[in-house]
């Protein structure tokens, strides 16, 4: 239970963390030494990678989990001689915990004395599980199997062959300065900004949710309920605000899971953007949504849950009675909820940064906008009596959530078509199909056509005119996009990039710049030309990446510098094709987990990890012709901090080639 909670713990702080791919935060060995024939000493070393740390056995109790050493056998056929003695330690006050923690970072190495009880004894099983530690907290478990004698011990089944470790042995780099990469902190204020970002979007949700037949109605009644029914105006309001509390709780508690999946895999939610299957499947759940929206039938959980939970509300009473009457009205409003939820969960895997962090904070600015309207009408009861009359409105929200649904489904289709090279899907017909829905919408709200759900035929009321006005004029918008009388740049990352056309066909790097798609040519182009690389690490369906190239690099200030002074080189880490039978390979990491490299973005994702360290994109990196690293690596920028960034580089590579 206690490892459990100091989990949780750590997941709610987990706010910077960026997600690794196969890249293990810290690495094990061991070694032993002799002392005499009965007496050893084993020694365990990790290496810690920066900004990770790994706590004592001795931290202290209360904190977070110590290390823990469990030797088989001991007792048995050999005794432990004292306690297990650790290298230099870092204490630290925790504001969490409140108690005074011990931690290693860079590097921790563990050593035990044992001696023998019986001679016959070559090989001990020695087991560490431990904390791995940054801002969130991921348990783990090492297995050593530790032979006195000095023989190596393989821990899989599985061997590299000779030609896989060829193939694995190219891809690492010999780069020169590579201290340089992690010197740079432009991407930093996009990483907050993008996490606030999905903040907004969830309590936009919320707002909207709040608008549907589902929770508005509620919104006076409930409040009226913790006014008149707690006896006390002090204690209902009390009551109201904590019931705010926990609709916020819930929604929050809701993204764990996801927490869990992360730590056991950090690119489980990841994939979700770049697997193919994944996006079709999205893609039909979101047209599943959008025809409940269209109320051609209707999302609930089954009723039962909400019967227990509102019995259990009455029968218990206090804070939990409260607890499951905002539980209640989770599972009540689902219907309405549930589809924006689905959106909030589609869009964080399109957003920059760790899936998992991004679904709570989209999940806690959900949970917030729904709670908000609950307290603040405790607090001021006289606002009730200007909210607006439940009626056909709502239905008219439903429509028009519906109708964003199917856009939104739209892009997982057009996610599978570019990681899927298939070609069907370009960036004319995306368009084309979002236009017919933003025409079709405006027709809705001018009152064309209708649905099954909506009421008797009304006077058309001003909101819904001027929605559908704004309708139109979006789709006039895109019509204009497709044939280039305008550029769509509020749409990047969402369309298929410029270059994935119909009309533009003969080149399929971004903007119509030349690029090379693997690593080796480009590097030969470049010492032929004698000019410096940018390495470009992107994804077919990575959002920050089209916006990148459609909004910064487009730019008059960095679009020069890259056509006529760089050599492109753009490696897609999300590319499905195959790889040639003979280019496949096993790479071993230092782990010692064994991973089969059969597609050109697992080959180009892996080089990444290996020589980079990261694993997000886009992931850019200047490079001179014989692999001198010239800046500090940088993703998602602007156009200024990108540009200076680039004219850096070539400065630098200039100044190398007159010394």
């Amino acid at each position: 239970m206690r490892k459990l909670l100091v989990l949780l713990f750590g997941l709610w702080f987990a706010i910077n963390l960026q997600a690794q791919t196969d890249a293990e935060p810290s690495v094990w060995s061991h070694q032993v030494n002799k002392i005499s024939d009965t007496e050893y000493e084993l020694v365990f070393k990790g290496q810690i990678m920066e900004g990770w740390h790994v706590y004592s056995q001795y931290t202290a109790e209360g904190g977070s989990l110590p290390s823990e050493f469990t030797f088989e056998g001991a007792g048995k056929d050999y005794e432990l001689v004292g306690k297990t003695e650790e290298s230099e330690t870092i204490k630290e006050y925790s504001d969490i915990f409140e108690v005074e923690e011990t931690f290693f970072k860079g590097e921790a190495i563990f050593t035990q004395k044992i001696k023998l009880l019986k001679q016959d004894v070559r090989q001990i099983t020695v087991n560490l599980f431990y904390q791995i530690c940054k801002e969130v907290c991921i348990p783990k478990d090492e297995l050593f199997q530790v032979s006195l004698d000095g023989d190596s011990f393989v821990a899989e089944d599985k061997q590299v062959d000779a030609a896989s470790m060829t193939k694995a042995a190219a891809l690492k780099l010999n780069l020169k300065n590579k201290h340089l990469l992690n010197q740079g902190d432009l991407s930093e204020a996009k990483e907050k900004s993008g996490l606030w970002m999905i903040f907004g979007l969830g309590f936009l949700g919320g707002l909207i949710a709040l608008l549907t037949p589902c929770v508005f109605p509620m919104i006076p009644l409930t409040v009226s309920f913790f006014t008149k029914q707690s006896g006390q105006k002090t204690k209902g309001i009390t009551n109201a605000i904590l019931y705010g509390f926990f609709i916020v709780l819930i929604y929050f508690l809701l993204s764990l899971p996801f927490h869990l999946f992360d730590s056991i895999d950090s690119q489980i939610l990841n994939t979700i953007a770049t697997n193919i299957w994944l996006n079709l499947l999205f893609f039909l759940i979101f047209i599943f949504f959008a025809f409940s929206f269209f109320g051609y039938y209707e999302l609930t959980l089954p009723s039962s849950w909400a019967n227990k939970m509102d019995s259990a509300s009455t029968k218990v009473g206090g804070f939990l009675g409260i607890f499951f009457m905002a539980l209640t009205l989770a599972i009540v409003s689902f219907s309405c909820t549930g589809p924006i939820l689905g959106g909030l969960l589609g869009s964080t895997t399109l957003a920059e940064g760790n899936v998992a962090t991004n679904l709570s904070a989209g999940m806690v600015g959900f949970g917030l906008a729904l709670a908000l309207p609950f307290a603040l009408f405790a607090l001021f009861p006289a606002w009730l009596n200007s909210l607006p009359k439940s009626g056909g409105w709502m239905t008219t929200v439903k429509v028009v959530l519906g109708f964003l649904e199917l856009a939104f489904a739209f892009k997982f289709l057009s996610n599978a078509d570019l990681v899927g090279n298939w070609g069907i899907f370009k960036r004319e017909i995306f368009l084309g199909i979002w236009i017919v829905l933003f025409v079709l919408l405006a027709l809705y709200l001018f009152g064309f056509f209708r649905f099954p759900h909506d009421g008797p035929k009304q006077k058309l009321s001003v909101g819904r005119r001027f929605v559908g006005v704004l309708s139109a004029a979006f789709g006039v918008y895109l019509i204009l996009g497709t044939f280039n009388f305008t550029n769509l740049k509020i749409l990047s990352g969402f369309a298929p990039p410029d270059f994935y056309s119909i009309t533009k066909s003969e080149n399929d790097c971004p903007l119509g710049l030349d690029c090379f798609k693997d690593f080796e040519e480009g590097v030969a182009y470049a010492q032929e030309k004698n000019k410096p690389i940018l390495l470009d690490f992107t994804g077919w369906a990575c959002v920050n990446c089209r916006k990148m190239e459609e909004n910064v690099w487009s730019d008059s200030k960095v679009y020069p510098l890259i056509k006529d002074e760089y050599v492109l080189i753009s490696l897609y880490v999300d590319d499905r094709k195959e790889l040639p039978q003979g280019e496949q390979f096993d790479f071993q990491y230092e782990s010692g987990r064994i991973k089969n490299i059969a597609t050109i973005g697992q080959k180009w994702g892996t080089f990444q990890t290996i020589n980079f360290n990261a694993a997000s994109q886009p992931y850019y990196v200047l490079l001179s012709p014989n692999l001198e690293v010239l800046n500090d690596a940088v993703q998602y920028t602007d156009v200024e901090a990108y540009a200076d960034w680039l004219r850096s580089g070539l400065e630098k590579y200039q100044l190398s080639m007159n010394k």
